[in-house]
């Protein structure tokens, strides 16, 4: 299933540059599996047009409160009962000031107000000038909208279309379509804070090669993102990987296992819960050359003294915090054969109540995987799927695992 999948999304653009941003979220939000009906507003229609939202979304585009395709003239209510979430992006100034006032002069403003509320969420993505951003009557009306109910996402930082540099911008597409996607999500996590760890390490033999392995990243990358999703405060020390770092997650990067085993104490006496996805090499050189070895014709073949790089699940596993239960640690295991026999021997050995398994080598860069759930109880399997879908499972299962915090 795709992240939005069997969710309509009433999506509204009052007036701004921002709009053509809007175009291209439409286009994500159809991509992620959602049905998609646009409303303008006049000020909207002077940006983008009617026609290109039609073709995006592949609905007919309401402007006016008086459209009368509406049989009851009443296309305020009929759109707004239909939809999963409303969404205005952008939002301008105007139009945010008017939605605290409760005033509905126009269609968007009146499905917002005509909304069921418990029902249908309102979103709404900011898109201001940095000064009518930063005025203290934007900002009132920001936090007012926010104690009425709506999510005020963020804003961006950089250049703007008059000219001038600084907060204001619209969030980017995918960053507004994070945001929706994690909203649907339950909050099972909420209060928790999630210590993660992905990637390779990467053990320098001299300034230009080093011992390292295949991993991506993509799965521990997609817990952070899920455990985020679920509420959650996620910190993510990442190894030397390309990803972009899941929205609303804080990013440590470190390069070999020592570093990461020193991020990881540092955060590990705030954590609820640690999960070890990370491949950590299990060696590392001992006195690397801080210049390039070369090659020599005749030459003997260097020799490498290798020396075993820290446990540092099981180093967690085994701290105070993790004993009394103030601490859930959650490992992984990728292995070559014998999985389930060698996952239950890892996660004895590492003294965790929860480990992870997959066949590395059938998933290593790619966006899918399969994984065992390794417990006292058992073993239960988790199908082929999406990275981010088995994330989201995952952290379910760890959810439901957790003592309730009072």
């Amino acid at each position: 299933m795709s992240d939005l999948s069997k969710r309509h999304i009433l999506l509204g653009m009052s007036g701004g540059i921002a709009c053509y941003k809007s175009a291209e979220l439409c286009r994500a939000l159809i991509k992620a599996g959602a049905t998609v009906q646009v409303i303008l507003t006049e000020a909207a229609a002077q940006f983008v047009t009617p026609v290109t939202l039609q073709a995006l979304s592949g609905r007919p585009v309401y402007v006016s409160q008086w459209d009368p395709r509406e049989p009851n003239n009443m296309a305020h209510i009929n759109l707004s009962r239909e939809a999963d979430a409303l969404v205005v992006a952008p939002a301008s100034a105007d139009f945010m000031a008017k939605l605290l006032h409760g005033r509905a002069d126009d269609l968007l403003s009146l499905s917002c107000l005509a909304r069921p509320m418990r029902r249908v969420p309102l979103i709404l993505a900011p898109a201001l000038n940095r000064e009518m951003w930063q005025h203290p009557a934007t900002q009132r009306n920001v936090a007012q909208l926010r104690a009425d109910g709506a999510q005020v996402l963020g804003v961006g930082e950089g250049d703007q279309a008059c000219g001038e540099t600084g907060d204001g911008r619209m969030l980017e597409p995918e960053e507004i379509l994070a945001e929706l996607v994690a909203f649907f999500q339950p909050k099972t996590l909420a209060g928790q804070r999630v210590l993660v760890t992905a990637g390779p390490t990467f053990e320098p033999l001299d300034p230009v090669r080093g011992l390292t392995n295949r991993s991506s990243g993509k799965m521990g990358f997609a817990v952070a993102q899920a455990a985020r999703e679920f509420g959650a405060e996620v910190i993510l020390v990442a190894g030397p990987v390309h990803l972009e770092t899941p929205r609303g997650v804080r990013r440590v990067n470190v390069e070999t296992a020592l570093e990461m085993q020193t991020a990881v104490q540092a955060e590990m006496n705030q954590a609820d819960v640690f999960v070890a996805t990370a491949a950590v090499a299990d060696w590392r050189v001992e006195g690397g050359s801080t210049q390039k070895i070369k090659k020599a014709q005749g030459e003997p073949v260097p020799t490498l003294a290798l020396t075993e790089n820290p446990d540092i699940l099981g180093q967690v596993a085994a701290s105070a915090r993790a004993q009394s239960g103030a601490l859930y640690c959650v490992g992984f295991a990728a292995e070559s054969h014998d999985l389930i026999a060698h996952a239950q021997a890892k996660r004895e050995r590492k003294g965790v109540p929860l480990l992870v398994a997959n066949l590395g080598p059938a998933t290593f860069g790619r966006d899918d995987n399969a994984l065992t759930l390794i417990d006292a109880q058992g073993v239960h399997e988790m199908p082929p799927n999406r990275k981010i879908e088995l994330a989201r499972q995952l952290m379910a299962e760890i959810a439901r695992r957790l003592p309730k915090k009072t």
